[in-house]
């Protein structure tokens, strides 16, 4: 067992390395619009690609913003909505699989350097579905690496699903303003969009605002409580 995971490790790395060269030498906005491009090209049989395209992105930490707008592009606000919201289920279970079994020891590094994650694993011990839910709805923790960390702490793989549902409401924003352009080549990443695309934006931070709020004082509750609870027995125990 310990060789396979050995190469499985090894793979991941080099697909990474591979990952971050290739992103420093093209435009990715160029790349993606062409893998778009190429998706549309493909007809029906183009959902799978472009299904199967969205999971590589979310596990190779490749932003997923102009994929959830081309989906918008190209299959309208309903039908894009759906696939998206499958393919990003789909890419974020792929990389909490590979958080849990293959690379728990890289993930638990990675994020020894995010204090905010730390604070989540003791969060999550005791309300796992509210915890995923509120960071799914909040910008602050960005969807690719809670997809990896939350692989590494104790959640159940069913409250990690359930609570990933609170993805959809930016999802479906997203791809409606990806609807509204209708045009693949003539797509542009968040910040170069138009007036109405901006403000349905804003909607949309306004929503992370709430449950950035929301998710911050609910840990800190959270985090209280345990501390209170480890004490507790230290301060009986010394008496």
């Amino acid at each position: 067992m310990t060789k396979p995971k050995f190469w499985l490790r090894l793979l991941l790395g080099i697909l990474v390395v591979a990952l971050a060269v290739a992103l420093q030498r093209f435009n990715l906005q160029a790349l993606l619009q062409n893998a778009l491009l190429w998706v549309k090209s493909l007809g029906t049989t183009g959902v799978i690609a472009f299904i199967l395209l969205y999971n590589l992105a979310t596990v190779l930490f490749i932003p997923g913003s102009l994929l959830t707008l081309g989906g918008g592009a190209l299959y309208g606000l309903l039908w894009g909505s759906v696939y998206v919201i499958i393919a990003a289920t789909l890419g974020a279970t792929v990389a909490f699989l590979i958080g849990r079994y293959l690379a728990r020891g890289w993930v638990t590094r990675q994020i020894q350097n995010h204090p905010k994650f730390q604070v989540i694993d003791c969060a999550v011990a005791k309300a796992g579905f509210k915890i995923v839910l509120l960071t799914r709805l909040s910008p602050v923790f960005p969807f690719n690496l809670l997809n990896y960390a939350f692989g590494v702490t104790c959640i159940s793989f069913k409250n990690y699903m359930l609570g990933s549902l609170g993805m959809i409401p930016s999802t479906v924003l997203y791809v409606y303003i990806g609807a509204l352009a209708g045009d693949i080549a003539t797509l542009k990443m968040p910040q170069d969009m138009s007036p109405q695309a901006q403000m349905l934006q804003w909607f949309v931070k306004i929503i992370g605002f709430l449950a950035t709020v929301a998710v911050t004082v609910y840990v800190n509750q959270i985090a209280k409580a345990v501390l209170k609870q480890s004490v507790a027995p230290n301060s009986g125990a010394s008496r």
